[in-house]
């Protein structure tokens, strides 16, 4: 069975479904299991999402990719640094 990747929005959205279904009494398993995950992936989605909003999720996910984005130009950085180093050095 293909593994199926939710977006924050939608993970945020079945979040609050879920808080009204156990309201009417359902239980989390069987919530789960109507969307078919487990229930780690529920309390993870919920220790991550808990209480955020839709834009929240947003920012926080383009925050996620600029730090990616930076860390790969520092690391880049660093290595072209280290080549310089050595260059310098005479020791190629």
């Amino acid at each position: 069975m293909p593994k199926k990747r939710f977006r924050s929005e939608e993970i945020i959205h079945k979040l609050r479904e879920a808080d009204v279904l156990i309201g009417q009494g359902r239980t989390i398993p069987d919530i789960t299991r109507q969307w078919g995950v487990t229930d780690k992936t529920y309390y993870r989605w919920r220790k991550e999402y808990g209480g955020m909003k839709i834009d929240q999720a947003k920012r926080l996910k383009d925050l996620e990719q600029e730090n990616a984005r930076l860390r790969r130009a520092l690391s880049d950085t660093i290595i072209d640094n280290q080549i310089l180093r050595e260059v310098s050095k005479g020791n190629f």
